[in-house]
């Protein structure tokens, strides 16, 4: 098995940045696996686990990407990944749940609970607040794996939870 690098990249948000960084690793060979990228305010976050091609260790990753022209002011991080690159069955999504309404302090935290109660493994986060031309809304989306047999149970304990705060549920199983 090739060796496992985990790249990160943390900076100002920029037309361009997600093709200069893949750009970058295909040209010295390096094959993309689970990868996020993501515009948080005015910065952006890019991470992926990345396959290396025989002789190609994560600090040269690093060095090569701190030349690229559209990460200056990024910060930068390639590491030997110690973990299992490819996921197990509860990285598998089985649910995609979104709740938008106001903002409520701890809602992420809340659900976050309910997930683990019903053993759901939380696979993918995202809440963010739209502006004020986009409804001015508190909108968080979970990408879940869920257990067959807790099913219905953690489905409906996240619907109520949502309802009791006066949220908005939405619920799609995924055949991803």
């Amino acid at each position: 098995m090739a060796s496992v690098a985990l790249v990160s990249v943390l900076g100002p948000d920029r037309v361009g940045l997600i093709a200069a960084i893949a750009e970058h690793l295909f040209d010295i060979g390096v094959n993309l696996r689970d990868t996020t990228f993501a515009s948080l305010g005015s910065g952006a976050e890019f991470l992926a686990i990345c396959e290396l091609p025989s002789g190609l260790e994560a600090s040269t990753i690093e060095a090569g990407l701190r030349q690229v022209p559209e990460l200056e002011g990024a910060e930068v991080r390639a590491v030997p990944y110690a973990f299992d690159p490819s996921p197990g069955p509860a990285g598998s999504i089985t649910h995609r749940i979104t709740i938008s309404g106001g903002d409520q302090l701890g809602l992420v935290a809340r659900l976050a609970e309910v997930f683990k109660q019903y053993d759901a493994n939380i696979v993918r986060l995202e809440a963010r607040k739209l502006s004020d031309a986009e409804g001015g809304l508190y909108v968080t989306r979970f990408a879940v794996f869920i257990p067959q047999e807790r099913e219905s149970l953690c489905l409906a304990t996240v619907s109520n939870t949502a309802g009791a705060l006066g949220l908005d549920c939405d619920v799609e199983a995924s055949s991803l």
